[in-house]
């Protein structure tokens, strides 16, 4: 299984990277997979985690950095808020 300890490519996008840890956390779940098995799908699943956590910061500075004004301009940046 040497594919679940391959490290996370940079360029895997964050859809891609959720796909796969949804994937992993259902064969853990299971119960079958054999314990050298589990720890390696454990290290990658770790991995997509932090690389799904990492594209999320991205995404939300990326947000920060954009405030439109009343006119349709963009005109600043302000932190983003998500409290509705």
């Amino acid at each position: 299984m040497t594919e679940t300890s391959a490290p996370v490519a940079d360029d895997l996008s964050f859809e891609a990277a959720l796909a796969e840890l949804e994937d992993i956390v259902g064969k853990l779940e299971s119960g079958r997979a054999p314990l050298e098995d589990s720890l390696r799908l454990y290290e990658r699943g770790s991995a997509l985690k932090a690389h799904c956590e990492k594209r999320l910061k991205e995404a939300q500075l990326r947000v920060e950095k954009i405030v439109v004004g009343a006119s349709g301009a963009a005109e600043g940046a302000e932190p983003a808020r998500f409290d509705g």
